[in-house]
């Protein structure tokens, strides 16, 4: 059984690298932590204190539907991208930490989402319509 709190979570995600296409046609590169588990989902980046530059979390989730995402026990600014299955960024929203009192939620049905340090897709001018290659990290 694992533990919502377990730390081995955080060591066992598989990491990749994805790929994030400007709307210029651009490639920004960037270092992820795929959560494809329930456990993994719900732990996301919680109690942690830091997270290098140029890397995020990967939500892989088995639908398509409306997510929302809070920062329960969550330290690190994140930003957030909703992306839908075709893998295309349709919502972007910057989190407060440790905020409960927000659900940062898409607009459009997603497949995934993609937290990073607060800021990243503006410093990498990285938009809405942007387009995510993540198969590589989906064994696909």
């Amino acid at each position: 059984m694992v533990l919502l709190g377990d730390p081995l979570i955080a060591q066992s995600l598989r990491k990749c690298t994805i790929t994030i296409i400007k709307k210029s046609g651009a490639r920004v590169p960037l270092a992820v932590e795929v959560a494809d588990t329930e456990p993994a989902r719900q732990r996301g980046l919680m109690h942690r204190r830091s997270l290098d530059r140029g890397s995020g979390m990967l939500f892989v989730f088995s639908d398509v539907d409306y997510r929302s995402f809070w920062m329960k026990n969550t330290f690190i600014p994140l930003s957030i991208a909703y992306i839908d299955t075709d893998g295309v960024i349709t919502d972007l929203h910057d989190m407060r930490p440790l905020d409960t009192s927000v659900l940062y939620s898409s607009r459009y049905p997603s497949r995934y989402a993609l937290e990073v340090n607060r800021g990243w897709f503006r410093d990498n001018d990285i938009s809405i319509g942007a387009r995510v290659l993540i198969d590589g990290c989906l064994g696909k």
